[in-house]
C-alpha cells in the first residue's frame, strides 16, 4: 500500500488537519478548506495550503513535496526567515524506523528529520484518525483499509485498545522508534520558530530560584511552554539551561507569547501538581500592566467568551449560554507617554495605525477569571484595545468606523435567522490583524500565592525601560 501525504497550512478541523498562526473567518468557525489543484505522485498524495490571510481557499495551489520545496539542511541555528507552514501526514506502508520512513516518504534529510523529531515536531498514532471533509476519494480509501476491522485485529500493538484510543497522537521522542504499516504519522516540517530565544540573557531574566520553583520574568516573544510542533524553543528549555539545572523545569501556567513578564517554573512534578492545584482553588493572585489607547473607568469589568479554543477569542457584553465568564478588575489607570518610534522599534512594538497617538493609558489590573487572551479581548471590547495587538487592534478600529460590526457588541442586532448571524460572526473574525510578532503593551507585573507569602514582581516594562 501507498503512503499517503496530504501537506496542508495547519487548521483546526478534525483528524487531519491541525491549527498554528493566522486563519481566516471561515476556518476559525471550523468550516473546512478545501485544497485545489492536487497533484499525485507515487510517493504521496499532497496538498499544500498557504497561511497567509490574503489568500483563500479557492486560490490554494498543490505541488509534489520533492519538487518545490526549500532546501533542507538543519533548525539551528535559528533562522529569521518565516517559512511558509508545512504540515505532511502519512500513513505508515512499510515497517522500521520512524527516521528512515520520514526521509523516503518527504525526500528530507536524515539530520533535518532527526532535528524535527528533537524539536517534538513528529507526533505519531497507531491507527489513522478519520481524514477530514475535504479528502480526496483516494485518501478515504486508504483510511478504510487501514482501519478495516479485519485489519486491525492482526495489528499485535492495538490488541486491548479501542479503535478511539488507538487514534491519540503523543510525540515521537527518538529517530529510532519502531513504526509499522496503519500507523499515522503528522510531521511538522516547518515548525513554528522563536528567534528571540537566541537573543536573550536568560540569566538575568531569573527573579527567583527556590528548591521547589523557579520564578522567570518572561521575554516578550517567547513561548512558555512551547508548542505543538516546537517544544525546544521555549522558556523552561532556555531557564533551564541558564541555571545549569539537570532537571527540565516544566511550565505551570501560560501567558501569550507576545506578554512579558512574571512566570512560574516548577522543579519537581509534584510542585507542578501543587501549583496548578493553587491555581484551581483561586489561591494564586496575578496583577498585569496593560498600555491602552484610551482610558478604561477603575472597577470589575464583565464579558462572556465563546468556547472555542482558537483565536480570535470573541467576547460578548451580554450572557449567552454555554459561553464563558471573563472578569478582571481595573486597579488604576494613568496617562502616560505614547511611546516613540525608536522605542517601538526597539522592542519591535507593531504600528497598528490606531488614528489618535498623542497619549497612551497604562492601567494596572486584577485577573478574577483566566481565560486566554482576557485582557486583550476585553480591552478591545471597550474600546481601548492594547499598544502592538494586531489581532486585536484591527477589529476595533473596524468597528469604530463600523457602529454595529462586531454583531456581541453594543449595537449588535437582531438577526433574522441562523445563518444571517453566521455570515455577521464570519465577518466579524476576519476583522481581526495577524498575530503579533513580538511584543504588545502587557505584562504579567506581579504574582503571588498562599496570601503573599510568595510574593514577585517583574522588572519595569518596555514602554517605562527608556524613562528609567
Amino acid at each position: 500500500m501507498s503512503s499517503v501525504a496530504v501537506a496542508v497550512a495547519p487548521l483546526s478541523l478534525s483528524g487531519f488537519c491541525r491549527s498554528s498562526g493566522q486563519i481566516t473567518a471561515g476556518r476559525a468557525l471550523g468550516i473546512s478548506c478545501s485544497a485545489i489543484n492536487k497533484h499525485y505522485n507515487t510517493n504521496a498524495i499532497v496538498a499544500v495550503e498557504t497561511n497567509s490571510s490574503t489568500i483563500g481557499a479557492a486560490n490554494l495551489t498543490a505541488t509534489s513535496s520533492s519538487e518545490s520545496y526549500q532546501n533542507y539542511d538543519r533548525l539551528l541555528p535559528c533562522s529569521s526567515h518565516k517559512s511558509t507552514p508545512r504540515v505532511e501526514h502519512l500513513v505508515v506502508s512499510e515497517e522500521g524506523t520512524v527516521l528512515a520512513f520520514i526521509c523516503k516518504s518527504l525526500h528530507l534529510p536524515p539530520l533535518y528529520v532527526a532535528d524535527l523529531i528533537q524539536f517534538g515536531a513528529v507526533h505519531y498514532a497507531l491507527v489513522c484518525p478519520p481524514p477530514p471533509p475535504n479528502a480526496t476519494e483516494q485518501q478515504i480509501r486508504i483510511f478504510k483499509e487501514v482501519t478495516e476491522p479485519s485489519v486491525l485485529r492482526k495489528r499485535a500493538s492495538i490488541k486491548g485498545k479501542t479503535v478511539q484510543r488507538a487514534q491519540k497522537t503523543f510525540r515521537i521522542t527518538s529517530v529510532d522508534q519502531f513504526v509499522e504499516p496503519g500507523m499515522y504519522l503528522r510531521v511538522h516540517v516547518h515548525p513554528k520558530r522563536f528567534p528571540r530565544c537566541y537573543e536573550i540573557d536568560w540569566r538575568s531574566r531569573i527573579i527567583a530560584v527556590t528548591e521547589l520553583y523557579v520564578v522567570l520574568d518572561k521575554p516578550a516573544g517567547t513561548s512558555v511552554g512551547g508548542t505543538t510542533d516546537n517544544i525546544e524553543e521555549r522558556c523552561a528549555t532556555f531557564a533551564t539551561r541558564a541555571l545549569g539545572l539537570k532537571t527540565p523545569l516544566m511550565t505551570t501556567h501560560q501567558i501569550d507569547n507576545c506578554t512579558e513578564g512574571c512566570v512560574v517554573l516548577a522543579r519537581t512534578k509534584e510542585y507542578c501538581s501543587v501549583f496548578h492545584g493553587k491555581i484551581r482553588d483561586k489561591k494564586v493572585k496575578k496583577l498585569y500592566l496593560a498600555l491602552a489607547v484610551s482610558p478604561l473607568p477603575t472597577g470589575i469589568i464583565t464579558h462572556y467568551m465563546r468556547p472555542i479554543n482558537m483565536a480570535p477569542r470573541l467576547v460578548s457584553e451580554d450572557f449567552i449560554k454555554g459561553w464563558q465568564i471573563c472578569q478582571l478588575e481595573v486597579m488604576e489607570c494613568s496617562q502616560v507617554p505614547w511611546p516613540t518610534t525608536v522605542i517601538q522599534d526597539k522592542y519591535c512594538i507593531e504600528d497598528c495605525e490606531w488614528p489618535c497617538k498623542d497619549y497612551a493609558y497604562e492601567c494596572k489590573i486584577k485577573l478574577l477569571t483566566g481565560r486566554t487572551h482576557q485582557i486583550r479581548a476585553q480591552f478591545a471590547a471597550c474600546k481601548a484595545p492594547l499598544i502592538g495587538d494586531s489581532t486585536y487592534m484591527a477589529a476595533a478600529i473596524a468597528e469604530m468606523i463600523n457602529p454595529g460590526l462586531n454583531p456581541f457588541g453594543k449595537y449588535n442586532k437582531d438577526f433574522s435567522c441562523e445563518s444571517e448571524k453566521e455570515t455577521a460572526v464570519i465577518n466579524w473574525i476576519a476583522q481581526h490583524g495577524n498575530v503579533p510578532s513580538v511584543a504588545i503593551g502587557l505584562q504579567a507585573c506581579q504574582i503571588s500565592w498562599d496570601d503573599d507569602e510568595h510574593f514577585y514582581e517583574a522588572g519595569l516594562p518596555w514602554w517605562r525601560r527608556e524613562m528609567a
